[in-house]
């Protein structure tokens, strides 16, 4: 087991975000969370990266570790966990290599630096192109693939992925998800959430689904796809 959650439970103030769930991710796998706007989707790859305090009784282990012993930036650093937030939050005012290289930060193997740029830029070749480019001045999709080439650079054994297909047309999406594909295929654990459920589902091999912050049906993306209730609430019947 690489990642298991039991009774997740987040709170904003007087609002209760997550209720209670509980989830895992093996090695390898791609796992998606799918579900409505304000299911908990978010908050719970937050709470996975340390961003949100959780309530007592909740449980998260990475490879046996107590993950609530983390702080944000150790998650990273330590635990090799990477998140790439719903809105990208790159820093605009930078290129698109400085906010690679500002990812690596906590890295000192600099050959395998070098290596993992050569293989974003391989995967990505429009960043090699725009290298010298401020962020902000790129185009959605192309900050969308930086968003997770940073993710990249800075931890590759599990990567957080939060609505990675948004403001993305229909070509530059499937192209985003064959990118995440190949991440996936060289050892990177991917867990999404997305609003696309037909597309998550086809590119997961497992999913859950959320609403309003209770985990209510989970099993193989196969499953999910063919079933009934998802198709009515998710897949548009």
């Amino acid at each position: 087991m690489l990642l298991e959650v039991k009774n997740l439970r987040v709170s904003y103030g007087n609002i209760k975000a997550l209720h209670g769930i509980d989830f895992q991710v093996d090695e390898g796998e791609i796992v998606c969370i799918i579900g409505a706007n304000g299911a908990g989707k978010s908050t719970t790859l937050r709470a996975i990266s340390r961003m949100v305090e959780v309530e007592e009784g909740t449980q998260m282990t990475f490879m046996g570790k107590d993950m609530l012993k983390y702080k944000p930036e150790k998650v990273v650093s330590e635990l090799g966990i990477s998140h790439v937030p719903e809105g990208r939050r790159l820093f605009g005012n930078l290129t698109v290599m400085e906010n690679l290289k500002l990812a690596t930060f906590a890295r000192k193997d600099k050959e395998k630096i070098k290596k993992d740029m050569e293989r974003m830029f391989s995967i990505f070749p429009r960043l090699e192109e725009r290298k010298n480019q401020e962020a902000g001045t790129l185009s959605g999709g192309e900050q969308q693939m930086l968003a997770v080439a940073r993710a990249y650079m800075s931890a590759q054994r599990v990567m957080l992925l939060d609505e990675p297909s948004m403001g993305l047309a229909p070509k530059l999406m499937l192209s985003m998800f064959d990118s995440l594909a190949e991440i996936s295929r060289e050892g990177t654990t991917i867990l999404l959430v997305e609003q696309n459920a037909r597309l998550a589902l086809k590119f997961a091999q497992r999913g859950y689904v959320l609403e309003t912050g209770n985990l209510v049906i989970e099993g193989k993306s196969e499953d999910l796809l063919n079933d009934p209730e998802v198709k009515k609430a998710y897949l548009g019947g």
